[in-house]
């Protein structure tokens, strides 16, 4: 009935942890003494106007602050997005066990109690657990929202109203890994490789083909981990012969600011996708049917696609059917449909777990901490990925393809007729934007501009004949300290 997610908390064992309401399993039954007030607990919740999905706090002596947790179910927090929504409950569960170690009610903090937290989650040499600015700055996001609804309902005082903190560079942040070293680290780390490439013996991974097919989604496609793991079924490509790119469009529900774009799928990556949907991912439904998991999942919707695949039409409760385009259906909405085949019932969303149900995005980010986790066990020291690597090492790949393209292709040009191309069809800069989907080619080069400006790119400009990608960026930035590479190639 209720899932527990795990909390960034100061302590693993005693504190405040996030949890949320998972209203579509089998509900249990309440005990004797509590069956009057509702059949069972999930009935017992929706009562109280809890909502699947919905997030809330329990303390460390196991009990809920029923203030805190009217916060998850105001207004005010279910018009964010899930990610939001779950980045601000982690913040501030974090936030009360940093109060709790200092012995002082959320009512009662003051400045000087976020001065020190301020203190604790940057510079504080005591903590393993420091981070940047820009983490910080969504914790701090995540407590003046709290307080700014608390403050209407019970007169809190704000105590990170007056807090001063820089926001960073969001180019600290960026971290790349080569072809040649995306390529290890999927192998090594969600599919089971030993260093000497082969299958490793004491491997006991049981989704290495789903999993490599979405770490291969990431970097092939250059999308947010949130995006990639909300496709579902009709948004895949229809493969065909002779095209090594497919266009695809990224839904604006499920799009970061709500705006959706088009995103290119190479032709590796879309028959990963089509291998998993008819293997691992076509067994996982197949048991979930012989077991009859389906049918005892609350809140499901059994639809019928259009014929073009553009849209759903979507039961509306009164017997008939809305038809519904794709662009405009949320990751939650998503997950809840199915469609009715020849041997029961599927789900619409590609990405599923083991037991054949939808795979929450959250879900991800262990695969990568497992994947990291394997490759230390195997003797790699600091040769880690996260997902956001991906879409950053994606970025420097298409720059230095970009590069490429405008100096093999437009080097005769002269410098007026240079900026006069650039005025009008853009720069590589352009390129990067479109391939990320950024509104803004400014919101490219504040995240790239000064890196990239940093790995001295000409030297790409040697290796342009045949466009021999891997190798020329992998002799440029072995060595650099933001690039990670192959490192047994390396080593080799």
């Amino acid at each position: 009935m209720f899932i527990a997610e795990e909390s960034d908390v100061i302590a693993n064992s005693v504190g405040w942890h996030v949890y949320r309401y998972e209203l579509e399993r089998s509900a249990l039954a309440l005990p004797g003494d509590l069956s009057a007030y509702a059949s069972d607990l999930r009935s017992w919740a929706e009562r109280l106007g809890r909502r699947h999905g919905q997030r809330f706090l329990l303390g460390p002596d196991g009990l809920p602050d029923l203030r805190v947790n009217a916060f998850f179910a105001a207004p005010t927090m279910r018009n964010v997005s899930d990610l939001t929504n779950r980045d601000y409950a982690y913040s501030l569960a974090l936030w009360l066990n940093f109060l709790l170690v200092r012995a002082r009610g959320w009512w009662e903090a003051t400045e000087e109690d976020a001065e020190e937290f301020q203190f604790w989650r940057l510079t504080d040499p005591g903590n393993d657990g420091r981070v940047q600015t820009s983490s910080f700055a969504r914790d701090v996001a995540g407590c003046r929202k709290f307080y700014r609804w608390a403050g209407k309902r019970y007169g809190v005082l704000d105590p990170f109203d007056e807090l001063e903190y820089g926001r960073g560079r969001r180019q600290e942040n960026v971290k790349w890994l080569d072809p040649a070293a995306i390529r290890r680290w999927r192998d090594l780390g969600v599919r089971g490789r030993g260093l000497d490439g082969r299958v490793d013996r004491r491997w006991r991974g049981r989704n290495d083909q789903r999993d490599g097919a979405f770490v291969d989604g990431l970097y092939g496609t250059g999308l947010r981990l949130s995006s990639w793991a909300s496709v579902v079924l009709p948004e895949l490509p229809r493969t065909a012969p002779g095209r090594g790119y497919f266009t695809c469009s990224l839904a604006d529900q499920c799009a970061k600011g709500g705006y959706g774009y088009t995103y290119w799928m190479p032709r590796a990556v879309a028959s990963g996708v089509h291998a998993y949907h008819e293997g691992a991912r076509a067994r996982a439904v197949r048991r979930a049917q012989e077991s009859d998991l389906y049918e005892s999942v609350r809140g499901l919707r059994v639809v019928r696609l259009s014929g073009k695949r553009q849209g759903v039409g979507i039961p509306d409760g009164k017997g008939g059917t809305a038809q519904h385009a794709w662009n405009d259906l949320s990751p939650q909405v998503r997950k809840r449909l199915f469609m009715e085949g020849p041997q029961g019932l599927e789900p619409l969303w590609l990405w599923l777990n083991e037991d054949g149900m939808p795979r929450d995005a959250h879900g991800w980010h262990h695969t990568f901490d497992a994947a990291n986790t394997r490759i230390a066990d195997l003797g790699l020291e600091h040769f880690t990925c996260t997902a956001h690597m991906h879409r950053h090492s994606f970025a420097l790949k298409w720059f230095s393809v970009g590069r490429l393209i405008f100096a093999k292709r437009l080097g005769h040009l002269t410098e007026e007729e240079m900026r006069d191309f650039r005025e009008q069809f853009g720069d590589h800069w352009h390129l990067v934007q479109t391939m990320l989907g950024h509104r803004r080619v400014e919101t490219t080069k504040e995240v790239y501009l000064e890196p990239f400006r940093n790995l001295q790119v000409d030297l790409l400009l040697a290796h342009a004949d045949g466009f021999p990608v891997e190798r020329f960026m992998a002799d440029p930035f072995a060595g650099h300290p933001r690039v990670r590479t192959d490192p047994l190639a390396v080593a080799r």
